[in-house]
């Protein structure tokens, strides 16, 4: 339903108009001081358009007609609606008052209509002061800036105005942690918007029952809300709104005009947040965006919630970390907090959860200047995140290991080596980890390209020959993207590769071939080994080096995340420092209260060369 905020009022004024009795010329305004919306929705690819708009009783109007239906039909329709709710308010007054024959006025009458009133009233729509023809199609005749009249009043049509589509709040709000609403918009866009934020107000000492009301003059209730000051699209509790709900008041615009205003309120009062966090050092060396000619990276596995909310997961692989901590909603807030405080130009993000990538990640990180793409695996994916400001995307080339690996013909050689090992092959075509690569552009110079990789390779500790299989696919794959269909472009390849520094699939990675007598052929024992050679011809290390871990759980810790570049293209500018291992370590492992996953995001500055 579309409304204004200042609804009431404008029907109180409109009402007021309807009263005045005897008068004969037309009113072309209400006393709230413009005329009613009426407000129409008409999309070409749509069979119908909508027509919203209020009338005098207080009831709204929701109408779909067909765009090719001529005019006077929809007229009609409108003029049995108003009767209709004529009919409607005086049998309400009447059934009030008990007093049939009042003689208080038409209060509460339709437009136009005197209380005893039983025929249509007269509605036209003008265009230009002129009638529009009755005979001329919904799709011409409901044009921006007509006005439409129901008797007496009128009202100014409004044409496919900005309008919220969605608009959400999260369920658990922290202190100290952004809140970004998740946001919608048809016929607009987030920048041309306004938002205004409020705290709920404190019930006074005196009103132990939390009504709100003043001790001294119980008929002037005191303000349910207050203005915080903030007017931006995200808001930061502080520790004076712990206990508080909060409000959003929001006006969806395009820059040139701005549509019906909505008002929503947090579920939950604003919890207290958790204290130092291990990320909040590491916000102190990103606290800007870096200038065009450096690239921010960050990759991170943030732990799927599909994972995190298991009996396995509470009880054998985080027993130590509170079960509120697993929580989403605890650390959907963890992690947004995390990921926009890092002012990243990139973010390849593994084990993502479809809802949390469009419930939480796409409001937070698009508030903050970033724009995402998504890669389903099975219960989880990838997703990959760059900043608008210094990216355009130009073409997307996702694969499935399995599916390509079966039918490209780039892997038909890989193919064949593995088909010689049936126990192997079937092995590796029942995994469905997936690879998700993007070219993107500078919108600084079209000549200036880029090749971003992101993947989650197979996690099972024995699993080393499945994880060099892919990885082999991975290279072939974003070699064809990054020199057969786009020359020369530098890449940039993240992932959780569940690879420590010394296994097989890292040395393919890092020297470009990996020996058929390697020991990680025969990682699952004789029944599954394939012995091959593997090479690849890219120029690859890892920007971040080897840290001690990027996962650090109570029963592992080792090094298996990495952001590989082609590093005859790009350099190393600068390693944003992992946390202390007492801040890993202050609530024995992770996730925490402190940290909401189980691996430690990968955070560089990249320069082009």
């Amino acid at each position: 339903m579309w409304r204004l905020p200042s609804v009431r009022a404008a029907l109180r004024g409109v009402r007021t108009v309807a009263e005045r009795r005897g008068r004969a010329e037309p009113v072309t305004e209400t006393a709230a001081g413009s005329m009613e919306r009426a407000v129409v929705r008409c999309v070409p690819s749509e069979p119908k358009l909508s027509l919203s708009f209020a009338l005098a009783d207080g009831s709204h109007k929701n109408m779909q007609r067909d765009q090719s239906e001529p005019l006077g039909r929809a007229l009609s329709r409108i003029a049995t609606n108003a009767l209709k709710g004529h009919a409607k308010a005086v049998a309400a007054k009447k059934s009030r008052k008990n007093r049939p024959n009042a003689s208080s006025g038409a209060a509460g009458a339709g437009p136009g209509l005197e209380p005893g009133a039983s025929c249509e009233p007269v509605v036209k729509l003008y265009y230009r002061e002129e009638a529009v023809a009755e005979d001329v199609l919904n799709v011409d005749a409901w044009q921006d800036g007509a006005v439409l009249q129901i008797g007496d009043v009128k009202y100014k049509v409004e044409r496919n105005p900005p309008a919220f589509t969605e608009l959400q709040l999260p369920r658990y709000i922290m202190a100290g942690f952004p809140v970004c609403p998740k946001l919608s918009l048809e016929f607009g866009d987030p920048a041309g918007s306004l938002f205004r934020w409020y705290r709920e107000a404190k019930p006074r000492a005196s009103d132990p029952e939390g009504e709100g009301t003043s001790s001294l003059s119980p008929a002037s209730p005191s303000p349910s809300w207050i203005e915080t000051g903030v007017n931006e699209r995200v808001y930061a509790p502080t520790n004076a709104d712990i206990g508080l709900r909060l409000k959003l008041h929001c006006t969806p615009g395009n820059g040139q005009r701005f549509g019906p205003s909505r008002e929503l309120e947090s579920v939950c009062p604003v919890e207290a947040g958790p204290g130092t966090c291990t990320f909040d050092h590491r916000h102190l060396y990103t606290k800007k965006v870096t200038d065009d000619s450096l690239i921010r990276t960050v990759s991170y596995n943030i732990l799927a919630d599909t994972y995190a909310q298991t009996e396995f997961s509470r009880t054998v692989l985080y027993p130590y970390c509170a079960p509120y901590a697993l929580e989403l909603d605890y650390r959907q807030n963890l992690i947004q907090k995390e990921l926009t405080g890092y002012n990243a130009d990139l973010i390849c993000l593994q084990e993502v959860d479809r809802a949390v990538f469009s419930d939480s990640l796409v409001p937070a990180l698009e508030a903050f200047g970033l724009e995402g793409v998504f890669r389903i695996k099975q219960h989880e994916g990838l997703a990959t995140f760059y900043r608008k400001s210094k990216f355009n995307l130009l073409s997307q080339h996702d694969i499935s290991f399995q599916e390509a690996l079966e039918s490209d013909p780039l892997h038909k050689e890989l193919l064949e080596k593995l088909a010689l090992y049936p126990p192997a092959q079937e092995r590796v075509f029942q995994r469905s980890s997936v690879l998700q690569v993007s070219v993107l552009q500078s919108t600084k110079g079209s000549s200036k390209k880029i090749c971003v990789a992101n993947t989650h390779l197979y996690w099972h500790p024995k699993g080393g020959y499945i994880r060099l299989i892919q990885m082999a696919v991975a290279l072939a794959h974003i070699r064809h993207v990054s020199c057969d269909l786009y020359p020369g472009i530098p890449v940039i390849f993240c992932g959780d590769f569940n690879s420590t520094p010394s296994t097989g699939m890292y040395s393919f990675a890092i020297s470009g071939s990996v020996a058929e007598e390697h020991e990680d052929w025969a990682s699952n024992g004789e029944e599954e080994r394939c012995n091959m050679a593997l090479t690849h011809l890219f120029k690859l290390k890892s920007a971040c080096g080897e840290p001690a871990y990027t996962n650090y759980v109570g029963g592992f810790h080792g090094c298996l995340d990495y952001i590989f570049i082609d590093f005859n293209a790009l350099e190393v500018e600068q390693v944003i420092p992992l946390p202390s291992h007492e801040e890993v370590t202050t609530h024995q492992a992770l996730p925490s209260v402190s940290h909401p996953s189980d691996h430690i995001a990968l955070v560089c500055d990249l320069k082009w060369k």
